[in-house]
C-alpha cells in the first residue's frame, strides 16, 4: 500500500507539474508563433463547415464525455469490479485514473488559464479555461481504465481486442467533437489526451502492477478460494 501511495503521489507532482508548463509555454510562446496561428486556424475552419448532422453528431460525444455520464459509468465500473474480484485492487484502481485525471485537470486548467477560442461556440463554457481537454483527458483515462481491466483480465482475444478499439476511437471522437464544437484548440485536445494516458498509466503501475501480477493475483486468490471452500464441500459429502 505504501508503494501505491507513493507511486500515486510522486506521479501526480510530477504530471501536474509537466502540464502545467506545457500549458504556460502553449499560452505565453507559442501562441505567437507560426505554430499558435496555426492552431488557431484549425477552429476557424472547423467552424465555417459546419452542419446539422455534424452538429448532433459533435454534440452526442460530447455529452457522453461530460462530467455526470463519466462519474455514473466510473462508479458502475468500480461497483462491477468489486463484485467481480471481490478485492480492493480493481475498484481502486478505476477510482485512482478518474480522481486523479479530475484533479490535475483543475489544477491545469486554473493556473494555464488559456482563453477559448474565438470563434462561435456551441456549447456553453464552464468554469475551466481551454488547455488542457477535460473531455477528452476523461474519455481517455475512463476507456482506458476499462480497457486496462479488460486485457488483464478477459479471457477471449475478441474482447481485448475490442475494449483497446473502444479506448482508441471514443477519445478521438471527443476531441474532435471539442474541436468542432469550437470549445478547444488542436492543443488542447493533445494536452487532454496526454493527461489522459500519462495518468492512467501510473494507476495502472500503482494499482495494478504489470498484467502478469495481476493475473498471478488473480489465480493465488481464486486458488485460496477453492482451498476455503473444499474443508466444507467435504462436510457436507
Amino acid at each position: 500500500m505504501k508503494r501505491t501511495f507513493a507511486l500515486v503521489l510522486g506521479g501526480a507532482a510530477l504530471l501536474l507539474l509537466t502540464m502545467i508548463t506545457l500549458g504556460l509555454l502553449d499560452v505565453h510562446l507559442l501562441a505567437h508563433s507560426r505554430f499558435g496561428r496555426a492552431d488557431g486556424s484549425v477552429d476557424s475552419t472547423l467552424a465555417h463547415h459546419r452542419d446539422h448532422v455534424l452538429n448532433a453528431l459533435t454534440l452526442g460525444a460530447t455529452d457522453a464525455a461530460s462530467t455526470m455520464p463519466v462519474v455514473a459509468l466510473a462508479v458502475i465500473v468500480m461497483i462491477t469490479a468489486g463484485l467481480v474480484f471481490r478485492r480492493w485492487r480493481e475498484p481502486l484502481f478505476v477510482a485512482t485514473a478518474i480522481v486523479g485525471e479530475v484533479a490535475i485537470f483543475i489544477i491545469t486548467t486554473f493556473v494555464v488559464h488559456r482563453p477559448r477560442p474565438n470563434v462561435v461556440r456551441l456549447d456553453h463554457a464552464p468554469p475551466t479555461s481551454s488547455f488542457p481537454s477535460g473531455h477528452t483527458a476523461a474519455a481517455v483515462a475512463l476507456c482506458g481504465s476499462i480497457a486496462a481491466l479488460v486485457v488483464f483480465y478477459g479471457a477471449r482475444t475478441v474482447w481485448r481486442r475490442l475494449a483497446i478499439a473502444v479506448a482508441i476511437l471514443f477519445p478521438i471522437a471527443v476531441a474532435a467533437s471539442r474541436l468542432y464544437r469550437g470549445m478547444h484548440y488542436p492543443t488542447d485536445v493533445l494536452g487532454g489526451a496526454l493527461l489522459g494516458a500519462t495518468w492512467l498509466r501510473v494507476s495502472v503501475a500503482a494499482v495494478l502492477g504489470p498484467p502478469t501480477a495481476a493475473r498471478t493475483a488473480e489465480v493465488a486468490d481464486a486458488s485460496h478460494e477453492r482451498l476455503h471452500l473444499a474443508p466444507q464441500s467435504n462436510a457436507a459429502g
